[in-house]
């Protein structure tokens, strides 16, 4: 190795420790564990043998896969609608706005100052039978009773979940777009372009590695969501994710949940590359 090389090993070194002990060595030994028949002896049993018992469980129990694709749904509708949500607010900082851009960032981002946590039983005080929107309903004469499908439903899940990804997907929308050269929109003016035809043919296409970064990096996370459906769903707004924390917490099933992380962790990579394929975004990242 030369020694014009050596400096970039010496900044890399620390970030592929940390990468190394907290991400790969966890998902190794997940991977080991999901092939165990059983937590007999203790988490650093040795002298089983590996069997792929774990994943046949699954497959056998259809309402796992169910409930996977139902996760996979949620979490398409969650990314689908943030980044529809976050467009418009990204657009409106790089282009509408000038002096006060940098404080509304800042506005932008201040939910990130405070416990995500917090932010989820905020929601669930909103939504509950004694709640906010309840109240209002209630005292306006709308209703008469609360309602009771407002809280614990999966489809308040993807409200709240849309609001907590909301400022992650604004946030490489609004990179993106920053990133356009200005002189293009000014050429298309001067040709006679409309302003709609300038956001089709310029702004959108330009802008898209932004929208596709801001989809997928709610989108993956979403899969496996499990704090806001125990919080807010309850047991008829439950994820893959909540199986998942059932078997590693009170079932102490490590090798089954292993297994079910796994599966997971296949079909989401296997879901993305499949878009990655047919989306072709090479023409947009490259």
């Amino acid at each position: 190795m030369s020694n014009r090389n050596s400096p970039v090993w010496v900044l890399m070194s620390p970030s592929a420790l940390w990468l190394g002990v907290f991400f790969v060595a966890p998902l190794l030994l997940m991977a080991a564990y999901s092939l165990r028949p059983d937590m007999r002896g203790g988490l650093f049993a040795l002298g089983w043998q590996p069997t792929l018992k774990q994943y046949q469980a699954v497959i056998e129990q259809g309402s796992y896969l169910w409930l996977l694709g139902i996760s996979v749904g949620m979490a398409f509708m969650v990314a689908l609608v943030a980044t529809t949500l976050s467009y418009p607010l990204a657009y409106f900082l790089t282009f509408r706005v000038k002096a006060s851009a940098p404080i509304l960032l800042t506005v932008l981002i201040l939910p990130f100052w405070t416990s995500y946590l917090l932010r989820i039983i905020a929601w669930k005080i909103i939504l509950g039978s004694n709640g906010l929107i309840n109240n209002l309903l209630v005292s306006s004469g709308l209703l008469h009773e609360p309602l009771a499908l407002l809280l614990y439903s999966r489809q308040m899940v993807v409200v709240t979940l849309v609001y907590v990804w909301l400022p992650f997907v604004a946030l490489p929308i609004t990179a993106g777009l920053q990133r356009i050269d200005k002189s293009l929109l000014e050429a298309a003016a001067i040709l006679g372009a409309a302003p709609w035809e300038s956001f089709l043919r310029i702004t959108l296409p330009l802008s898209l590695p932004g929208v596709i970064a801001g989809f997928f990096m709610v989108f993956i996370p979403t899969v496996g969501e499990y704090v806001t459906p125990l919080l807010v769903g309850g047991s008829a707004g439950s994820m893959y994710g909540n199986i998942i924390e059932t078997f590693f917490g009170d079932g102490l099933n490590w090798p089954l949940g292993s297994a079910l992380a796994f599966i997971m962790l296949i079909g989401v990579l296997a879901l993305v590359g499949a878009v990655s394929r047919l989306v072709d975004l090479r023409r947009f990242v490259g």
